[in-house]
């Protein structure tokens, strides 16, 4: 029936190999001899969701139980979306295509707070009511996971609980809780109160907010008598080489962002950038072995074919090990002509002896992150490199070959002055003048060193969690500086959209109110909000005035420490007493030494049993 309805449809959109299905390793089920059918749905288009490394963990790691199916589901670009409301097409699974109304569990992955306008679409366009409260039945529950939900107050509404932490850990028992409601004919309220005694789980509507009279969260509290946890503490998987990994992987029918293997080799940051989540939520530091990551990376390339395989972390030179695990993927990936990539490379840990082992195939431009143009905002922010080690780190990347260099900045960081935008330019420029300054350098080859600039948004659980951003007009005054500073021909300058910043701010740092402005935007039109050539700033506005919020209340107000946070409800190991000292710090210009140097005590290894291999 489906494939009927699809043929007139896919010769009118992009790239219909999206919405076919039928991919090399994709996991055919009888949906009849399974007890739970699991939608895994990526808000954003297919080319980006089958490139994520949780989604193809999860997929696999669910369909290795007899008694459960998990299938794909991505949001449809504009095109198709309107053909399938036009031709009555629910949104389906790739691999059976029945519609999400037919699942026990939809599971959506967060990754990105502009992506939330697609979640509410891809539940309209199956048919199910949006809000929580008004699906009665135990199926579908719609559940979410993912970075994102260090904050999931903003879409509390819609969702029936959340899974903090990391996914592997938790989903197993709660597919297990399912089975067992689902077989006595559970309601779905007995089901969630009992779900809300599963460590790990988040269940919103067992949660009353309360508010202060200007606005701002007095506390989130357990409904009586709920028996739901004061605060919900992440889940974490202790022990990376016995954690679960496919054996194999979905192979894309189209050219995804990453077509390549990826495999982790460890878990958390040792650094403290005080602006990066991820550099707080993921921790403790949990390394796998050199020999684990070796047979993963094997695997990998002979279940898909693939001719390239990344080596990922949040900073993959800080793996105490990445030199006798070079030396050993070196021995099979030269011979099968596979290339060898070390992205999240920090400047301080780049070896030209590594590059050059690690680029025997082919030999691709080099990225690193400065994030600050002078010494005073790096030591605000706590990036701990040094100008010099930056241009050691050019230098040797010239001298090994390469003719392309990326550099990534932010501006509206706290602290901020004019010479730190000044900085940028000028750190950009001697970069390029070292390229020249190569005597050995290729020979009819010019250098090409682009500046990619975000705005500063200040997120959940790290150290400026209680900081303002610029407003919009603030930062396209520093924005039109930066450009006027900036020469060079070799430079090129790139800008990341401030207005989508501005709302990612509003949704990291927002409460439940944001709800009624999420649907209201959605349904004026709003869609792939991350997008620049969908993004609608004006409908947001509108949005807003409608609901009678006032955006710059969530995202150009710094908070005080007496102020209770929205998603303090949550617990991600990192105490609050060690975030405040490190806001206390950078206000000082203050650094923090590495969590290998010295442990500041941030309290997450107590997620961990007191380890972490950052100073273990």
């Amino acid at each position: 029936m489906l494939q009927q309805q699809l043929e007139p449809i896919l010769p009118r959109v992009q790239k219909p190999a999206r919405y076919t299905g039928g991919e090399l390793n994709s996991v055919l089920k009888d949906k009849g001899a399974v007890d739970i059918r699991f939608a895994f749905c990526f808000p954003d288009t297919y080319e980006i969701g089958m490139s994520h490394l949780g989604m193809k963990i999860l997929y696999s790691l669910i369909n290795e139980r007899p008694d459960s199916w998990c299938e794909r589901v991505f949001a449809p670009w504009t095109d198709m979306e309107k053909e399938m409301r036009s031709r009555g097409v629910e949104l389906y699974a790739l691999e059976s295509g029945d519609s999400l109304r037919g699942f026990d569990i939809i599971g959506f992955t967060l990754q990105y707070e502009l992506s939330y306008t697609n979640v509410l679409n891809m539940l309209d366009l199956a048919g199910l009511p949006l809000r929580a409260a008004e699906r009665n039945a135990l199926a579908p529950l719609v559940i979410g996971g993912g970075p994102c939900v260090c904050n999931p107050e903003p879409l509390a509404e819609y969702f029936d609980m959340f899974l903090p932490g990391e996914g592997e850990e938790v989903v197993g028992e709660l597919l297990d809780l399912y089975k067992k409601h689902k077989a006595a004919g559970s309601s779905k309220a007995v089901f969630l109160q009992a779900a809300a005694g599963i460590k790990g789980v988040y269940v919103p509507s067992l949660y009353e907010v309360v508010y202060n009279t200007g606005g701002t969260v007095r506390a989130v509290l357990p409904r009586p008598g709920s028996g739901a946890p004061e605060k919900v503490r992440k889940r974490l998987v202790r022990n990376l080489d016995r954690a679960f990994v496919p054996t194999s992987y979905v192979v894309p029918s189209v050219e995804t962002v990453h077509d390549r293997v990826s495999v982790e080799v460890f878990r958390g940051c040792v650094r403290g950038c005080r602006f990066c989540q991820a550099g707080y939520i993921y921790r403790p530091v949990r390394e796998k072995s050199p020999e684990t990551v070796n047979a993963q990376c094997l695997a990998g390339c002979e279940s898909t074919g693939y001719d390239e395989v990344s080596l990922c972390s949040l900073s993959t030179g800080d793996y105490t090990r990445i030199e006798p695990l070079a030396a050993s993927l070196l021995e099979w990936t030269n011979a099968k002509r596979v290339n060898l990539s070390l992205p999240s490379l920090r400047v301080d840990s780049f070896s030209r002896e590594l590059s050059e082992k690690l680029t025997p195939v082919r030999r691709s431009g080099l990225t690193f992150a400065p994030e600050a143009g002078t010494q005073r905002l790096r030591d605000i922010i706590n990036k701990n490199i040094t100008e010099q080690e930056i241009l050691s780190a050019a230098a040797e990347a010239f001298a090994a070959g390469w003719v392309s260099v990326k550099l990534y900045f932010m501006l509206g960081l706290p602290g901020e002055t004019p010479e730190d935008i000044e900085g940028i330019a000028a750190l950009a420029q001697k970069i390029v003048d070292l390229y020249y300054a190569n005597p050995s350098r290729p020979k009819g080859k010019s250098v090409t060193v682009s500046v990619s600039v975000a705005t500063f948004v200040p997120k959940p659980f790290t150290a400026f969690q209680w900081e303002a951003q610029n407003t919009a007009a603030e930062i396209a005054e520093k924005q039109s500086y930066l450009k006027s500073l900036v020469k060079s021909r070799k430079i090129r300058l790139s800008f990341h959209n401030r207005e989508m910043s501005a709302l990612e701010a509003v949704f990291a740092l927002g409460d439940r109110r944001l709800a009624a402005v999420i649907e209201t935007a959605w349904k004026s039109g709003c869609r792939f909000d991350g997008w620049d050539d969908v993004f609608q700033p004006a409908l947001w506005q509108a949005a807003f005035a409608s609901c009678g919020l006032d955006p710059s209340f969530y995202a150009n107000r710094r908070k005080g420490f007496e102020e209770f946070l929205p998603w303090e409800v949550l617990d991600y190991g990192v105490s609050r007493a060690f975030l405040e000292r490190e806001n206390a710090r950078a206000r000082r210009a203050e650094t923090t030494p590495s969590c290998r140097e010295k442990c500041a005590g941030c309290g997450a290894n107590a997620l961990n049993g007191g380890s972490c291999d950052a100073n273990d």
